[in-house]
């Protein structure tokens, strides 16, 4: 189903059905039956594996899909050239695609006439073999032609059933291949105690075990049995293609045009892609022209012929998208450059996966990987199975008619607001990344031909941040400093921060007596001073700033969101709020990062989402959210016994006000048969509390982010672009590390690992701080040998913010390293050695 290819009245149709869907999922209701459509009958072929000897004929019908669910009952026999009658319900597991067999098709075979139903395997995942694929036989096909006319064709699919079913047409409507009654009320029937929320964990669990998010640390490791060569020279074997070394390689030695190197697969490993890494020190030993072929070692197919670019010395990749599994990769290398006789490689690479994590299957909820999502943990595999397969298919059908309903022009008005309760299922869209950074591109403006020079005295924003009553303007802070300058005279151009993602320097700082020269360094560090200011990553302090204040969970030990901030209400310096979203607007567009510990209920209204009181306002005041649930719920007596005339129509905010919920409503006590009354105005009264605030920053994101930006993110996404990833592991911080200058077998890098092993995450957002000025992933660190005192050891580790390099010392042991990095990434944050004094 291809996107742009729709006839209007389809469009429309689609748009129609999606709403209607929409409304089901958010109340939990039955989906349409158009949306869960499955024929009654289809009709499949043997189609034959070339690497198999002959096709089979015989099938094995088991009595539920898969061996370990039940035991083989029957063999059927299908006649050459013949056809499979089936019913179309279709089930996958991991041993590959089940085709269901109704009571009635099972009569025609004498084997199966006593089943109730039949199930065949039509693909095995992981080992080839013939495959059953959907026809229509000539029988059926040239009957209806009779009956018809030769321009019939009836509607066999989910998607056709709901264009006919949705679009208004002029003409005779195509007649619908009869349901399978039973197989649709399978799909259409909600599970027990299933809600909105289910399913929007259900749309997280497919999107994390989706194909860009499940990629293996090491796919050569995992997916590879062994690796051939033609031939090696000596101390360069096949073994050096997959160590990971940059100073070793392989090299064959042999006659020209007879080199190859043999990759054999693990069953049911697929290809995503395959990377030759050239050894450019020899122009004559990189391959000039390579082939690619696969299947079984005795049949060996023509997959592609890849002519590599004369100035190219790095990674080339020579394979992408394969779609099913091949037992054998083999590169061919035809011919060298200036007629070389021998290849040289540093190594190859390969992104791959297994098959089934690659196809929505039910083996895939295995209890294990449902940890995760509490929600799903007690629902059984098939249940989960059937609803993530209409999960996929709206998102299908949403993807068709995305680019209708999120207009690229930033002067047309979207009409996304109607499905926005559907944003989350937009993770498992293919187009809305492609949509995402075309609007994003469209939308760039030309960076400024210089940077704006600011003057920042940290010094006096250190005694603000120290005792904030001292100055209630804050004019020290450095985000008022920031502002204030480039409001001045001197910048009188303003910023508007659409520049492109390659401009990483928003401004230039110049730190009132301190030595640094400003490469991009200190333009970080300002913007971790504006964000540790505007929202303190430690509760043990005050906060500088007026414009964000605790929320009431920072002080309850229970709650497991402790370290947000919300707007305060008090607050009406709308301009800096403004400047405020301008600022994430610029974040989400770069590579750079402004950390703001807001929580669901702001982000979800800065992206145009639902909010709802006891899942987003609990992140703010989950006592409050409690309390409100015990005073619905309680008696009368209980009611008295707990308030009895002392419960007014007032409620605290966020900034510790007392406000009225009606008119002299501190001196009106509520009573129990309006007490329902009571719980609406506090509601109301507590998730608007920040409206004003939260329009104003939403209206400074929308100066730089385009409208339809924000309809494609979902709350997470923009959080996670704007703040970067809150979450720290040395696994993951492994991954943006990179040693220059060390020898592979270095004592410095393993206790440098075995260091930071012992870190916490806060730890390990201190070190990122330390060496490049931020505190959250994704962002590359260099390291290298200590350079200035080389002979030294057990010293102090120095970085540079603003190269975001990291210099190593030589110590003596782990434990000392340990302790010489913790040290300084606690107490050693200058960046003085940027510049000479």
């Amino acid at each position: 189903m291809k996107a742009g290819g729709e006839a209007p009245h389809q469009v429309l149709g689609r748009l129609r059905f999606l709403l209607q869907c929409s409304e089901c999922f958010r109340r939990a209701r039955a989906l349409p039956a158009a949306l869960c459509y499955v024929p009654r009958e289809v009709q499949y072929k043997i189609c034959k594996d070339p690497s198999a000897a002959a096709a089979r004929s015989l099938l094995s019908v088991w009595d539920s899909p898969g061996p370990a669910r039940g035991g083989r009952a029957a063999m059927i026999e299908v006649r050459k050239g013949g056809c499979l009658r089936a019913s179309g319900e279709e089930y996958c597991n991991s041993a590959g695609l089940w085709v269901k067999l109704s009571k009635e098709q099972l009569e025609e075979y004498a084997s199966t006439r006593h089943l109730a139903e039949g199930w065949v395997l039509a693909q095995r995942f992981g080992e080839g073999g013939d495959k059953l694929v959907p026809v229509d036989s000539v029988e059926r096909i040239q009957c209806q032609h009779q009956t018809l006319g030769v321009d019939y064709r009836p509607a066999v699919s989910w998607e056709q059933v709901v264009d006919l079913t949705y679009s208004i047409r002029l003409g005779e409507m195509p007649r619908l291949v009869e349901q399978d009654e039973a197989a649709v009320q399978k799909f259409r029937s909600v599970p027990p105690g299933w809600t909105y929320e289910h399913d929007m964990e259900l749309g997280r669990f497919l999107y994390d075990h989706s194909e860009k998010k499940l990629q293996s640390a090491d796919c050569v490791k995992e997916h590879i049995n062994s690796i051939e060569v033609s031939s090696h020279a000596e101390d360069c074997a096949a073994a050096h293609l997959t160590d990971n070394l940059t100073h070793t390689f392989w090299e064959s030695n042999g006659p020209p045009g007879q080199h190859w190197v043999r990759l054999n697969m693990k069953k049911g490993a697929i290809v995503k892609r395959l990377w030759l890494m050239l050894d450019g020190q020899s122009n004559s030993h990189i391959p000039r022209r390579v082939a690619v072929y696969g299947g079984t070692l005795s049949r060996l197919q023509h997959l592609r012929t890849v002519l590599i670019n004369e100035n190219s010395y790095q990674n080339i990749c020579i394979l992408r998208d394969m779609k099913t599994h091949v037992p054998v990769l083999e590169i061919r290398f035809l011919e060298c450059r200036a007629q070389g006789y021998n290849v040289r490689l540093q190594g190859i690479k390969i992104v791959s996966f297994w098959e089934w994590d690659l196809v929505l299957n039910a083996g895939m909820f295995q209890p294990a990987r449902l940890v995760r999502y509490p929600l799903l943990e007690r629902v059984e595999a098939d249940v989960l199975y059937r609803r993530a397969v209409l999960i996929q298919r709206f998102v299908q059908l949403l993807e068709s008619v995305l680019c209708y309903l999120i207009p690229l022009s930033e002067d047309s008005i979207g009409t996304f607001n109607a499905l926005r309760s559907m944003k989350p299922f937009l993770l498992l869209s293919k187009q809305s990344e492609a949509l995402i950074a075309h609007c994003l591109q469209s939308s760039e403006s030309s960076a400024p031909d210089c940077l704006p020079k600011l003057y920042i005295n940290r010094l006096l924003a250190r005694e603000h941040r120290a005792n904030p009553a001292l100055d209630p303007s804050c004019r020290n802070a450095v985000f008022t400093q920031l502002y204030e300058g480039l409001s001045s005279s001197k910048n009188n151009q303003p910023l508007d921060y659409r520049w492109p993602l390659t401009y990483s320097q928003w401004w230039e700082c110049d730190f009132v007596t301190e030595g640094i020269i400003d490469g991009g360094g200190g333009f970080r560090d300002s913007l971790t001073d504006v964000s540790e200011e505007l929202c303190p990553s430690s509760s043990d302090v005050a906060v500088p700033l007026p414009f964000f204040v605790r929320t009431s969970n920072q002080a309850n030990s229970s709650s497991d969101t402790r370290d947000r901030y919300v707007p305060n209400p008090s607050c009406k310096d709308f301009p800096k709020y403004e400047w405020i979203g301008q600022l994430m607007g610029a974040a989400l567009r770069s590579k750079e990062f402004l950390i703001l510990s807001l929580p669901a209920l702001v982000w979800k209204q800065l992206a145009g989402e639902e909010v709802s009181w006891s899942r987003d306002f609990a992140t703010v005041d989950s006592e409050l959210v409690k309390l409100l649930e015990v005073l619905e719920r309680v008696d009368k007596e209980g009611f008295e016994f707990m308030f009895g005339r002392e419960l007014t129509y007032t409620t605290v905010l966020s900034d510790q006000r007392v406000v009225e919920l009606i008119p002299n409503g501190s001196n009106t006590a509520v009573r129990y048969e309006d007490r329902r009354e009571f719980i609406r105005l506090v509601q109301k009264a507590r998730l608007e509390e920040s409206k004003e605030q939260i329009a104003a920053i939403r209206a400074g994101l929308l100066r730089v982010v385009p409208q339809p930006v924000l309809d494609l993110l979902t709350w997470q996404q923009i959080e996670r672009r704007i703040c970067g990833d809150p979450e720290i592991t040395v696994a993951e911080l492994r991954k943006f590390i990179k040693f220059e200058d060390f020898p592979s077998d270095d004592t410095r890098i393993k206790y440098f690992f075995e260091a930071l092993n012992n870190f916490t995450s806060e730890d390990l957002s201190h070190f990122l701080k330390f060496a490049t000025g931020r505190s959250r992933l994704p962002v590359q660190i260099n390291v290298y040998p200590e350079r200035s005192n080389s002979e030294a050891w057990d010293v102090m580790p120095q970085s540079s913010t603003c190269s975001c390099s990291f210099f190593l010392p030589n110590y003596s042991t782990a434990k000392i390293c340990e302790e010489m990095l913790r040290y300084a990434v606690y107490n050693c944050m200058s960046i003085d050695t940027d510049k000479d004094e």
